[in-house]
């Protein structure tokens, strides 16, 4: 059995791999690149769900990076069990070729409690104090406490918000490194996301000198564990799960549905909160795709035909059309909802910005009804952020309560880049490289392919079977 490494280069396309990239030209060289064609959504648990399992979103569950909970009339957004993934992952497979498989999973998503040898996931601490204290969640246990004696803290703010940046890979590209060396696992899988980070806020013109800094940066990492691999005699492999467009503004979609009088909001405080289990329709927005969720079904198509006629909604999918898309699942909305190429959904439910909720101001992806790609940011009409900043950390640390309110509640004119509908030019997607040429197929690599395209790599069996 050949042992495996794969890279997950998140916002990774074609076009990007070149001059800045020296390290995985020289990988493409000894193996290959080929398009990786996505699945609907292409969003990280969607597409991280059908690599694991060979699966579209309608089978392993996975169908946004969040969805709605109709028994608990609950939104929830990255979630973190294994158990919500439906589905014979890779690692498993590999146990039916050979009971001695064994798999690190580092930092993919859907990582606690599966059944993977070792693994590690970001999992703040949240103090009953409101504090939000980074962390990581390993398995074995004793595994967090020995990678945090040995590279730190997990550094949590730079793996999301304002500050992150290479900083959160690093982590993470040592720690998988460390693994490697000391478990020797057969298949390795490891997660580099910064790039992502500054392709949604800059948007994807590579001339961008910030932007060639990433590209310089992630090949650093991708360098080092091809180089860890290599000494082990494993085979690589780079994927990455979407392609990130140019973006101009957001589609208030949950606006459209409140002032048709259709979503419905309660009062806290001053505050507008979503209403979900009282809503006729609302939706949950995931960067350029929106499941809506409609209360009587006999209203779903007056719904669709009011989202068909707003500006900046390109498609609009109901009934058999979510099956051909491979969405049909009960998590999904009744609607699916899929944005212009340049543009993305805002979560934003209210009217009146003086009624936003307060955790529109905070980075909370876990109590926002949607993804908020606005966190990245801090909000330009703050003068003197590092100032704000350090005074609510001094507040803190006397015991005040204060809120990091720093975000702007008003997406306009500042995400710049986004993904989640297939991208209209295939070198602007997403790509698979592998360092085995044999083994690659000749055209673009399906999502739902890569799990047995892995397994080829590794089994004379499979890649038998994978040829077939």
């Amino acid at each position: 059995m050949k042992p495996v490494l794969v890279i997950l280069a998140v916002g990774l396309s074609p076009s990007m791999v070149g001059e800045h990239t020296p390290n995985l030209r020289k990988l493409v060289a000894r193996g290959g690149l080929r398009p990786l064609t996505t699945v609907t959504p292409a969003v990280t648990c969607s597409v991280q769900g059908t690599l694991l399992t060979g699966e579209l979103p309608s089978s392993h569950g996975a169908v946004a990076n969040g969805w709605y909970d109709r028994q608990r009339a609950e939104i929830g957004f990255w979630k973190q069990s294994n158990h919500l993934l439906s589905g014979e992952k890779i690692w498993e497979a590999g146990r039916r070729f050979d009971a001695s498989y064994t798999c690190a999973k580092m930092f993919w998503w859907y990582n606690m409690y599966s059944s993977a040898d070792w693994s590690a996931t970001p999992r703040p601490q949240y103090p009953a104090d409101g504090r939000k204290i980074p962390d990581h969640y390993a398995t074995p246990s004793a595994l967090h406490d020995e990678l945090d004696a040995r590279f730190g803290q997990f550094p949590l703010f730079s793996f999301w918000g304002p500050k992150a940046d290479i900083t959160s890979s690093r982590w993470i590209s040592d720690a998988t490194v460390h693994v490697m060396q000391t478990r020797s696992p057969h298949l390795t899988l490891t997660y580099l996301p910064h790039l992502d980070y500054n392709l949604q806020r800059l948007g994807p013109d590579l001339s961008h000198p910030r932007l060639q800094k990433d590209l310089n940066e992630l090949d650093e990492l991708c360098g080092e564990l091809i180089e860890a691999a290599d000494a082990r005699g494993a085979d690589t492999l780079v994927v990455s799960e979407y392609g990130i467009t140019s973006v101009t503004e957001a589609v208030p979609i949950n606006r459209v549905l409140r002032r048709a009088g259709l979503l419905s909001v309660r009062q806290e405080s001053g505050m507008e909160q979503l209403d979900a289990g009282a809503s006729e329709a609302f939706a949950v927005a995931d960067h350029q795709l929106a499941h809506v969720y409609v209360r009587q079904p006999e209203r779903i198509r007056e719904v669709a035909q009011l989202l068909a006629a707003v500006d900046g909604i390109e498609t609009v999918l109901t009934g058999d059309e979510l099956a051909a898309v491979g969405v049909n699942h009960s998590r999904s909305g009744d609607i699916i909802a899929i944005s212009n190429a340049d543009r993305w959904f805002s979560y934003y439910h209210w009217l009146d910005e003086s009624r936003a909720p307060d955790y529109s101001r905070t980075v909370d992806i876990h109590r926002k009804p949607g993804y908020d790609p606005v966190e990245l940011f801090v909000d330009p009409q703050i003068r003197w952020p590092t100032l704000k900043v350090g005074s609510i950390l001094a507040a803190r640390k006397f015991g005040f309560n204060r809120l990091m309110d720093v975000i702007s509640p008003n997406a306009t004119h500042l995400v710049n880049g986004s993904h989640g509908r297939p991208t209209n030019h295939v070198d602007d997607g997403p790509l698979v490289i592998s360092s085995n040429a044999q083994v690659l197929p000749k055209g673009a690599v399906p999502a739902t392919q890569f799990k047995s395209l892995v397994l080829a790599h590794q089994f004379d069996q499979a890649r038998k079977n994978y040829a077939a």
